[in-house]
């Protein structure tokens, strides 16, 4: 059995019949990212956040002034379209502001408020409370971290745009 599937694979890659969804490396990415951030839910429920709430609270409590949306989008790697409503949220919710730069009126600024760093004190323990729930081992969840740091690199530096 495991011969026949590593050849399927084999002639699915040399491109001899077409795709099998297991053997996809994008689908392989895909089902993992989705399964990871269904395991933070409930963890970030705790905190009234969702996943993309999260990653933007942890890029602006690591910087330490303001940043332009445009830098934010950069560091998430999101458009503003994506990025607006997000932050529209977290103003509404009190954990952020957005003012216009007054060195330049294009740009919006995004600071936290005093109860959007008030909530880093209750978020710290969240990445291991994450990584007990994959096991805990944090020298494979660091090195597969590495790896797909890479492979972003490699893929967004081989991209045209």
């Amino acid at each position: 059995m495991a011969g026949r599937t590593a050849r399927r694979g084999a002639r699915a890659v040399a491109g001899e019949q077409g795709p099998v969804l297991g053997d996809l490396l994008c689908f392989s990415l895909y089902t993992a990212s989705r399964a990871v951030t269904r395991a933070y839910g409930p963890v970030l429920a705790e905190l009234g956040l969702t996943y993309p709430q999260w990653v933007t609270m942890v890029a602006l409590w690591e910087s330490a002034e303001p940043l332009s949306v445009g830098e934010l989008g950069r560091r998430l790697h999101l458009d503003s379209g994506t990025l607006t409503p997000l932050l529209k949220r977290l103003e509404a919710d009190g954990l952020v502001t957005r003012t216009r730069d007054l060195a330049d009126e294009r740009r919006v600024l995004v600071a936290v408020t005093p109860a959007g760093a008030a909530l880093r004190k209750d978020a710290c323990d969240v990445p291991a409370r994450i990584a007990a729930a994959f096991g805990g081992d944090a020298g494979a969840i660091l090195a597969l971290k590495r790896q797909l740091d890479q492979l972003v690199e490699v893929v967004e530096s081989s991209s045209p745009g």
